[in-house]
């Protein structure tokens, strides 16, 4: 599954939680509203992806972001950005990584 990106280290989704008033777990709580599968997303990864220490994860699923935007009711590209659909490498390799020890 594609993976996006937050943006600014997760500033605008701590700042749409906190103009909701939200704490990690009602966020939680309102994925899984959204969620045609009901599972929704743990406070766990809300929190990864809010925080600013080292436990924060700078990517996720786009079905996460999805699920997160939906239940902010907030617009994707405000939240989260897409990932380079190419490679970023500037090395070019005449064998592939795989077979590098």
């Amino acid at each position: 599954m594609p993976k996006v990106l937050r943006n600014d280290e997760g500033q605008p989704l701590r700042n749409a939680m906190k103009r909701q008033q939200l704490t990690l777990d009602e966020l939680s709580e309102k994925t899984k509203a959204v969620d045609p599968e009901g599972r929704g997303v743990s406070p766990a990864t809300i929190a990864r992806l809010t925080g600013r220490g080292s436990t924060a994860r700078e990517r996720t699923e786009l079905r996460t972001a999805w699920l997160i935007t939906e239940a902010l009711d907030d617009r994707m590209h405000a939240l989260f950005s897409r990932m380079p659909s190419h490679s970023t490498a500037t090395v070019e390799r005449s064998s592939s990584d795989a077979d590098e020890e």
